[in-house]
């Protein structure tokens, strides 16, 4: 991890953290990493606040929900410390704030791809939403076949001392990306495949027809409308 000075360490207690063998144990009790969690977890509360609106009215209009489930989640001590030595960046409250961006994450399952993008620009257009990155792995797949939509937002969360932007990573898969997403993220924990060229072939292949099965699934619902 790269160092850093005395005055950035202050606020973790991060000479102890760098001592200790659990490091993500001091880090998770530490007052300033607790205090900037909870804030995390409002900035949480309110994207899934919009996006349980947006379903609601969307249903009422449209007789059908665009959004299956919602999930939510904050990145582990464990987690952010790894990240933050991978990335050789310095353990401080302003590091996180600033150059970790999943800390806060949701993630949404919607029925078909298009309700992906309609979700997505209906939440980036509202006027407290900001859009600070957009990938699109459904029209731009990454290699090994893993499809969603990707944004980095900011929210405002409105506190004691004043309101506070914050960071939230929203990922937006069909229920059929997510399936195969999960199942991948599992068969990758396997270590030492003799045949893991062939098996990361057969998981590309197994993308691409989930994909295709997405936009059939699509197609027949455009015709019963």
């Amino acid at each position: 991890m790269a160092d850093v000075t005395k005055e950035d360490l202050t606020p973790f207690l991060f000479e102890d953290i760098k001592s200790s063998e659990r490091p993500e144990v001091i880090l998770a009790n530490a007052p300033k990493f607790k205090e900037l969690m909870m804030q995390y977890e409002c900035a949480i509360m309110e994207v899934n606040t919009k996006l349980h609106v947006l379903n609601n009215e969307f249903s009422h209009m449209h007789q059908r929900n665009p959004i299956e489930t919602i999930k939510t989640r904050i990145k582990t001590p464990a987690s952010i410390l790894e990240k933050l030595n991978r990335r050789n960046l310095p353990l401080c409250v302003k590091t996180l704030e600033n150059d970790l961006t999943d800390i806060a994450g949701i993630r949404v399952i919607c029925p078909f791809p298009d309700d992906i993008y309609n979700v997505a620009n209906l939440l980036t257009n509202q006027d407290d939403v900001i859009t600070v990155a957009r990938k699109d792995y459904i029209k731009n797949p990454k290699t090994n076949g893993y499809r969603s939509l990707h944004l980095i937002i900011e929210i405002p969360i409105f506190l004691a001392s004043g309101k506070k932007n914050m960071k939230v990573e929203v990922q937006l898969r069909t229920i059929a990306m997510d399936f195969w997403a999960s199942l991948d993220h599992k068969l990758r924990y396997k270590q030492n495949l003799k045949n893991s060229e062939e098996i990361a072939l057969e998981l590309r292949e197994c993308a691409d027809i989930i994909a295709g099965v997405d936009l059939k699934m699509q197609n027949i619902r455009n015709k019963i409308q």
